[in-house]
């Protein structure tokens, strides 16, 4: 009696909250990743065009229909596209005035290379190079005071905001003196501006990195028109312009601002066709039902926006081990450096566990088996349903679920996938737990939690969770694997070994075994070192993993 007074006290004391167990701080990218993106800016467009290819943006045939005026007239047109790409915007171009010549650069190779490949290539209309207009000049390549009309299309974002000065000198050396320059953009206040605020991947203000390392400023009216003025031009007309798409098929509403504008160079003379004043100001409201206007939208950028992880985002990596193999589809490295769902990657306590799992299958054999914080692998619970009654696998992230779900499905078959479900918990969620309790009001014999200690946050709602959630009936004999039991591996991290040990007793969970033995304490009660009983049978991915066996009091 006294024990659940005391039990009672302490939880009243220190009430579950509901937690993600990735960091929710708000500090944006550290001094060393911001040099790193800005060393390796072409790296990481090479990689997004070695993967997206010229399927991310669609091509862009809108440009005749908003700036046909600039296109159109006497004389053959010399265009220069600054940020080619794929060739979105030159081909269009191409296409609608035959006959123009256009020179087309980006600094990502792999994008040129591209635009030389397209079936409609050729060099007699299209000269491509590759070129860092932040370093390389374009008159190299380009005559000087030559080119009629330069497009900037979705590019200057992706150059660090102390950089675009440098751009656009260089792109003033190569324009006539009666030349205009054509700009669209990101404009701040763009729902994929509100979606990377919320994941903390701020670099400077309205500067930001995407989960693939490429960057995107987002421009304002004032900033933009400063730029342009501080570096020799006059703005024509400029403008923000609105739109909500509608993704029918996955039920999407997106409130997409992008900025436009018409520059000339200042000593130029404007001859602008029916422009009322030297700048004219607008602001563009434009309505779904409103089909006049297209933006610059695909399957990738609904992805950028809405977390919704396209297909080329992710990898597939085998998982072999014992008579197990699996194909696991998670988020590709490249991708994980800056995404901060711990669920969408595997963990190597997650390997060792499964390991041991496959190895020793009487430790869930016959039982109700929970993992908690199994993110999209979900390799233990997948092991676990071979041998275990049932088995629930759970974590609090909604992409790292879904993975998971199509994980289990695509590695699972009948009798097995019978046997196991996938379902959503936060810790200290109390939703969450009473709907788990209703599939399984009897309790766990075994829950399984590898990774999940390293926030200090996440503790005290993990043990809270956990004694929710573990069965209270006792077996058949004293033998401590008949009794039920919290399983942990991890690697300490940001948490230390104490307190987490005492946030444990705190809830009534008591360190009974662990692994390797002879760490902090001799502590053995010979549950765990039969699971090893030849050290070569696992390759061990890190010699600080830790395998902890609690009890409840």
């Amino acid at each position: 009696m006294a024990s659940n007074v005391q039990d009672t006290t302490i939880e009243e004391r220190q009430p579950a909250t509901r937690i993600q167990i990735y960091p929710t701080s708000a500090t944006g990218v550290s001094p060393f990743w911001r040099e790193k993106y800005e060393r390796e800016a072409k790296k990481y467009w090479d990689i997004f065009y070695k993967q997206h290819q010229d399927k991310f943006f669609k091509d862009r045939h809108y440009l005749d229909k908003e700036w046909g005026r600039y296109f159109n007239g006497t004389g053959r047109k010399i265009i220069l596209e600054v940020g080619c790409g794929a060739g979105n915007t030159i081909f269009p171009l191409v296409a609608t005035y035959p006959d123009s010549f256009v020179y087309a650069c980006d600094f990502s190779p792999r994008a040129v290379n591209l635009v030389k490949t397209r079936k409609d290539f050729t060099d007699k209309r299209i000269s491509a190079f590759v070129c860092d207009l932040t370093l390389d000049d374009l008159r190299d390549h380009i005559p000087p005071s030559s080119v009629d009309i330069v497009t900037m299309i979705f590019v200057l974002s992706a150059v660090s905001p102390e950089k675009m000065s440098l751009v656009v000198q260089n792109v003033q050396k190569v324009l006539k003196p009666k030349g205009y320059l054509l700009f669209r953009d990101y404009a701040t206040g763009d729902l994929a501006q509100e979606r990377l605020i919320c994941k903390d991947q701020k670099i400077s203000e309205n500067f930001y990195v995407r989960g693939d390392g490429t960057r995107a400023f987002y421009f304002s009216n004032e900033f933009l028109t400063s730029l342009f003025k501080e570096n020799g031009f006059v703005v024509e007309e400029i403008g923000v312009c609105c739109k909500q798409v509608e993704n029918r098929s996955r039920e999407l509403l997106m409130n997409r601002r992008w900025i436009q504008a018409v520059f000339h160079l200042s000593y130029g003379t404007n001859y602008s066709i029916d422009t009322e004043a030297a700048i004219q100001v607008k602001e563009n409201i434009l309505n779904e039902a409103k089909n006049d206007t297209e933006v610059d939208i695909s399957d990738g950028v609904a992805a950028e926006m809405f977390g919704i992880l396209p297909s080329g985002d992710n990898e597939t990596t085998e998982i072999n081990f014992e008579d197990f193999n699996f194909k696991i589809k998670m988020l590709s490295k490249e991708y994980q450096h800056t995404c901060k769902s711990t669920g969408l990657m595997l963990w190597e306590s997650a390997r060792l566990m499964a390991s041991v799992l496959a190895r020793n299958p009487t430790i869930v054999a016959g039982k109700r088996v929970l993992e908690l914080g199994c993110g999209c692998v979900g390799i233990c619970s997948m092991v676990a349903a071979r041998f275990a009654e049932c088995v629930i696998a759970t974590d609090g992230d909604i992409k790292a679920l879904d993975l998971l779900t199509q994980n289990v499905a695509s590695n699972l078959r009948p009798p097995f996938l019978d046997k196991l479900m996938t379902m959503r918990l936060e810790w200290g969620n109390r939703d969450h737990i009473e709907t788990i309790k209703k599939v399984n009001s009897r309790g766990f014999d075994i829950i399984l939690g590898t990774d999940v200690t390293y926030v200090s946050e996440a503790i005290s709602p993990l043990f809270s969770t956990a004694k929710e959630l573990i069965s209270t009936t006792r077996g058949s004999n004293s033998k401590d694997q008949e009794e039920p039991a919290l399983i942990l591996c991890h690697v300490i991290r940001r948490v230390d070994e104490p307190s987490i040990l005492s946030t444990a007793l705190q809830f009534g969970f008591r360190l009974v075994d662990r692994w390797p033995s002879g760490t902090s304490t001799n502590l053995s009660q010979g549950i765990i070192n039969p699971w090893f009983p030849d050290n070569a049978f696992l390759c061990i991915p890190d010699t600080a993993l830790n395998i902890w066996y609690f009890r409840m009091e």
